[in-house]
């Protein structure tokens, strides 16, 4: 029996920050019907914070899609959450840094402070009865320890998944197998890969952190992403056809990259 991966779709929250992509509440909604037709696990369907869309529009893509589960993406502070919490998602995504470049140069802040920002975003989420899963950011630059021990603090706290996220998009396969293959092996969660295309990897760097035991692989449709994109889903899915079953509907996959397609038409002209 084929292994059964999830797809998480984030086309509407990491894909529109591709440099030129510009998606309106109209075309997102029609975009997340296609997609939860096409069976996908999981639509991101954006970051409550911002603000852009607004609340309702969370509230009408929950009305609209029939089978996938809908998350949004939220920075690890309370107020962001609480936004995020008025959505009425499946799951909150928190962004948390996990690498020492991040936590100490960028945010100036320490480990302790990641600590207990986990703690303390985890649980007002689950006090909501909403699932909740946690990404480490940068986690191609982190320190393995530190992760098994913040990877331990999220099981404790009552967490499932836990997001690996290629943020400066420079893993390896054979790095993205060995960062989720020992976290894997230390803690029982599962994993969820994000990747970035800077070295034209997105696709390999995920079918090589299924190997190693993800269960989930986020994607986006024509790879549309931050910088040089994300892991193209149709390229996953084709590479993939053959050794892991995800539950893509092949035919109507081809429709929803040409309706995306059709929309940027659309604007450039």
């Amino acid at each position: 029996m084929k292994q059964q991966i999830k797809i998480v779709d984030t086309t509407l929250r990491d894909g529109e920050q591709r440099p030129g992509i510009v998606l309106n509440v109209e075309d997102k909604l029609e975009l997340a019907q296609i997609l939860d037709e096409i069976g996908i696990f999981e639509i991101e369907a954006g970051t409550p914070s911002i603000g852009t869309e607004g609340i309702d529009y969370y509230l009408q893509i929950r009305e609209k899609v029939k089978k996938a589960k809908i998350s949004v993406w939220s920075r690890s502070n309370t107020k962001d959450i609480k936004n995020a919490i008025l959505c009425n998602p499946d799951i909150i995504h928190i962004g948390i840094p996990i690498s020492y470049v991040q936590i100490y140069s960028k945010l100036k802040k320490n480990k302790v402070w990641v600590h207990n920002k986990i703690s303390e975003c985890m649980d007002l989420i689950l006090s909501e009865n909403i699932q909740v899963t946690i990404g480490f950011e940068d986690a191609s630059r982190a320190d393995e320890g530190f992760m098994i021990e913040t990877a331990k603090l999220i099981k404790d706290n009552g967490g499932n998944i836990l997001r690996i996220a290629d943020t400066v998009g420079v893993l390896t396969p054979q790095r993205a197998y060995q960062i989720i293959r020992r976290i894997k092996d230390k803690v029982d969660l599962e994993i969820e890969y994000h990747g970035h295309n800077d070295l034209g990897m997105a696709v390999s760097n995920s079918i090589m952190s299924v190997k190693a035991g993800a269960g989930y692989i986020d994607c986006t449709l024509l790879g549309i992403g931050e910088r040089s994109g994300n892991c193209n889903l149709k390229e996953f899915v084709k590479s993939t056809s053959h050794f892991f079953e995800v539950g893509i509907d092949k035919m109507r996959l081809y429709y929803a990259e040409n309706m995306l397609l059709d929309i940027f038409h659309k604007k450039v002209n």
